[in-house]
């Protein structure tokens, strides 16, 4: 196998289009009473500029402390979470489409680690943000809660990676 080394750190990047309106979508993110519905089980509150809250999925005992850095309502949240090595910055973006649709965006970058737990960081973040989208679509557009966080790693099944 020969040596690959990275010129950059990656950064995760995921969105999808959500046809519902960006005050509904971008609600969908600060209101913990709607984001538990494909996200999170729990969360200590809503999500404003300044503030920490914890996210806890109950079912895998895991808990994140999330710090707000920026709420711009209804186009942009930008918040720091643990990640494997140290924090991370996330950035949801909302993007009206003047339809009644909502592109939401979100990039996720600030890893540490070396090139192989760089691109592992990169790559699971993409597929978590990626699930929690589509979750947050079929909630939104159709009033189904599809489980997927929880489903990702049912009875202990850990990545196959």
């Amino acid at each position: 196998m020969s040596s690959h080394r990275l010129e950059r750190a990656p950064v995760a990047q995921t969105g999808m289009l959500i046809r519902r309106p960006a005050a509904d979508v971008f609600a969908a993110f600060v209101d913990p009473e709607i984001t538990t519905r494909f996200w999170f089980t729990r969360s200590s509150g809503r999500l404003e500029t300044g503030r920490q809250v914890q996210w806890d999925w109950e079912m895998y005992g895991v808990s994140a402390l999330v710090t707000v850095k920026a709420v711009d309502p209804f186009e942009r949240i930008l918040i720091e979470w643990p990640g494997s090595n140290g924090p991370t910055a996330v950035e949801f973006r909302f993007t009206s489409s003047g339809d009644g649709t909502t592109f939401v965006s979100i990039r996720n970058d600030g890893f540490e680690g070396t090139g192989d737990e760089l691109l592992k960081q990169a790559m699971d973040s993409m597929e978590g943000f990626s699930l929690v989208l589509a979750g947050l679509k079929a909630w939104l557009e159709h009033d189904v809660s599809l489980g997927l966080i929880a489903d990702r790693y049912p009875m202990g099944q850990t990545d196959p990676g």
